[in-house]
């Protein structure tokens, strides 16, 4: 197993109440992406779903952490959101002039998709091309909140442009689904009771620990979030399923 594939960090870094819980209280904000990247290799950026940072800002982050770390930005929801994928040329040119000086510190581009998007076949499809077109250096993983992503259609055509579908486990009502489409594998863990506050019991990470294990086995790169970030809970379970993974 290439410990090197195996990627487990948190949906974010930057939260108030990990003050004194995991960052030092005497450490500054400015020093909390320092501190975390001495102990994970990855981190989502959630900001950039809410609005785009700067240029400066993302590089400064990109000088603060070791090479071998690795930033994954979430698509902004301008893209996801509101225009539903539809005309997504301009707009993804913005989203890239703010990533593409710092691309060789990028794991996946995390699309997150709303529940009142679902499959269209034309509008997948032209997304998927205009990302393999213009950002075929970029690896991507979908996150869906609608059933119709998990057609047959919806997944080959995912398959074929080398699209992760996001493996999204959380108490909501969100679609539950263990398919593989393609050599990165992407999980994010919104909290199996109340979202974003809840906590993975440790035999939910040994289970997770043997599937990861197995896609290992299986030549994949995994990616792993943790977005229950209430009460350090992330950083907890971000911690376990590492060592179940490291422990075999």
């Amino acid at each position: 197993m290439a410990q090197s594939s195996v990627h487990i960090g948190t949906s974010g870094w930057s939260y108030k109440d990990w003050k004194g819980l995991y960052y030092p209280e005497d450490l500054k904000p400015t020093e909390w992406l320092r501190y975390f990247s001495k102990e994970f290799k990855t981190v989502e950026i959630n900001t950039s779903f809410y609005h785009l940072p700067k240029a400066a800002t993302v590089q400064k982050w990109a000088e603060t952490v070791p090479k071998n770390f690795r930033f994954c930005p979430k698509l902004s929801r301008y893209i996801s959101h509101y225009q539903k994928l539809n005309h997504p040329e301009e707009s993804l040119r913005i989203f890239f002039s703010v990533f593409d000086p710092v691309r060789d510190q990028l794991g996946p581009v995390l699309v997150q998709l709303p529940a009142n998007a679902p499959f269209k076949p034309a509008v997948a499809e032209h997304f998927f091309s205009v990302l393999k077109k213009d950002y075929g250096d970029y690896v991507f993983a979908l996150e869906i909140r609608h059933e119709s992503w998990l057609e047959a259609q919806s997944v080959e055509l995912m398959r074929h442009y080398g699209i992760s579908l996001v493996i999204a486990q959380s108490a909501m009502p969100f679609p539950y689904h263990e398919i593989v489409t393609a050599k990165d594998i992407y999980l994010r863990f919104h909290g199996p009771g109340k979202l974003y506050a809840s906590k993975y019991h440790y035999q939910t990470m040994r289970a997770y620990a043997r599937k990861c294990l197995q896609w290992l086995d299986e030549g994949h790169r995994i990616w792993v979030y943790f977005n229950n970030d209430f009460y350090g809970y992330a950083i907890e379970n971000a911690r376990m399923l590492e060592k179940y993974i490291k422990n075999g």
